[in-house]
């Protein structure tokens, strides 16, 4: 929060607007499940319908594969956001923290200067992409319905990120320059515009 005031002043300082774009990580949770159950559906069936294949059983032995490649994947996400916006701080890696929430269960990255929007919106994107959305394609046409699965599970822990881009994309801004924070204590941004 210190940091993230001192940042605050001096950008209002030097005459930029604050607008703060945040959801409860509750209520992303809550719509990720919701929005996770049609996906899934819709997933599995198109599968069928390219492959003709109906069945899936992961086994004991590859359902702890399955968990461990999930955790793994997870931080592999969380190390991506890192990689991305660590091409666009200030200071490189110096500017990226990793931490995690034990209240709601949620690893984070969060970067410590202002981004421009699109770069904060790419480095956002960038696990969605890599390790949901190709994947995803790979698996559906390769008829490996384990890629699939993994991909969409992939795709629903990026559910956050889906939605906090959404609401930077919705903000309309007729300001030249743009600056994107992470929030020090919520899910989210904050906008400077100027």
């Amino acid at each position: 929060m210190k940091r993230f005031s001192e940042i605050s002043e001096k950008l209002e300082a030097e005459g930029y607007r604050k607008t703060e774009l945040t959801i409860s990580i509750t209520a992303a949770s809550l719509i990720t499940i919701l929005a996770g159950i049609p996906l899934l559906i819709l997933s599995i069936m198109l599968f069928h319908r390219i492959n003709g294949i109906w069945g899936f059983s992961l086994g004991t032995g590859n359902t702890a594969s399955f968990l461990i490649l999930m955790l793994v994947l997870t931080v592999v996400h969380e190390l991506m956001h890192g990689a991305a916006w660590s091409l666009f701080c200030e200071n490189g890696w110096k500017d990226i923290e990793f931490g995690f929430i034990v209240k709601s269960l949620t690893p984070y990255c969060t970067c410590a200067s202002p981004l421009p929007k699109w770069s904060y919106i790419m480095g956002a994107m960038t696990p969605l992409f890599v390790l949901g959305v190709v994947p995803y394609m790979i698996g559906l046409f390769s008829g490996n319905l384990y890629v699939l699965f993994m991909a969409v599970v992939m795709i629903l822990g990026a559910g956050g990120d889906i939605m906090l881009v959404i609401r930077l994309l919705r903000f309309r801004s007729e300001s030249s320059e743009v600056l994107v924070y992470d929030h020090p204590t919520e899910a989210g941004s904050v906008v400077f515009e100027k």
